[in-house]
């Protein structure tokens, strides 16, 4: 009876002592708050290059631009014949193609993005184009071993027109080429200017679109007299023998610097390089020499910058033509 007793007192001294064990135990503490994050400034992120463009292949071609000075189916027919002797030198696809105008070649190659990385613009339009920053002339045509040629007035012998006799003009129908050519409309317009002869008042005018345009209207009689470079009465002697007898020379203008081959300014210098390397090459050719006198009537080809044609654009502003206003 005692021992149970004493038993139990031990189980219930257990059970107090534990039970004081527990009480004793911490509360468990609160998770401390986290501090607020630190504001960490914005890492700049450098500017994402644009992708190389990679031109010259099947998918992704050259765009040449030419200017109609001629007949359509010749230009394009030269300037697809010089466009495969490049492929063959350098491996690279040059696409041509003619545009309607000339101030559409310009355009084609002022847009943003380029529609033509490479022109052969006539020497206005070329100026123009350059001092609008759209292009970079490299290269300059020959013809007949010069880098400058001649415009020239012409007149059908039938017309009454006397030559050099600038008020016989007054009254006819006369061709140019287009606004902005400059043997086929610029320069003959200061000429007919210092004769005495207003353009917009004393001429019927009208505007062929090309050189060769020109020289047969004036030989058929469309046209009293015109406009071209000298000589286009010979691009059309296979369809009309005895043009130089129906058409003769009114005046020779000042000496022009020729066109050439120019790049849109964002077009890769080393591809300009290789065209350029490969064009003089050509040039040296039989095959090269053909087509590019079939294209444009060029018997060579020079490097020459931008530079070339300052002393034309001073001939320009001491006549008073703005490129720009035109």
């Amino acid at each position: 009876m005692k021992k149970s007793a004493l038993g139990l007192g031990l189980l219930l001294i257990g059970l107090l002592a534990l039970a004081g064990c527990q009480q004793a135990a911490p509360a468990p503490t609160a998770a401390p708050t986290a501090a607020p994050p630190t504001a960490v400034p914005p890492t700049e992120v450098p500017p994402t290059e644009e992708p190389m463009i990679e031109y010259g292949t099947d998918d992704n071609p050259i765009q040449w631009v030419f200017v109609p000075s001629g007949e359509l189916e010749r230009v394009t027919a030269g300037a697809e014949s010089v466009a495969d002797l490049i492929f063959a030198e350098t491996g690279l696809v040059v696409e041509t193609f003619v545009a309607t105008d000339y101030t559409a070649a310009i355009e084609a190659m002022c847009a943003d993005p380029a529609r033509a990385q490479m022109g052969s613009l006539a020497t206005f339009a070329l100026i123009t184009a350059a001092d609008r920053g759209c292009i970079e002339p490299e290269m300059v045509a020959l013809r007949r071993g010069s880098t400058s040629y001649n415009g020239q007035l012409i007149f059908n012998n039938d017309s009454g027109i006397v030559a050099g006799d600038y008020s016989t003009l007054a009254g006819k129908s006369f061709c140019g080429v287009d606004e902005t050519s400059t043997s086929g409309w610029i320069i003959p317009s200061v000429m007919l200017r210092a004769g005495g002869i207003d353009p917009d008042a004393d001429l019927e005018l009208t505007f062929a679109g090309s050189h060769d345009a020109v020289a047969a209207a004036v030989y058929n009689g469309d046209c009293d007299a015109g406009a071209t470079f000298v000589d286009a009465r010979t691009t059309i002697e296979a369809t009309y023998p005895d043009v130089m007898d129906v058409v003769s020379v009114f005046e020779v203008s000042i000496p022009i610097p020729n066109d050439g081959v120019q790049y849109a300014v964002s077009f890769p210098r080393e591809l300009r390089d290789q065209v350029n390397t490969a064009l003089l090459a050509i040039a040296g050719t039989e095959a090269g020499a053909e087509a590019l006198n079939t294209a444009y009537q060029w018997t060579g080809i020079e490097l020459h910058d931008n530079s070339f044609y300052d002393p034309f654009r001073q001939l320009l502003d001491a006549a008073g033509i703005s490129a720009a206003d035109l």
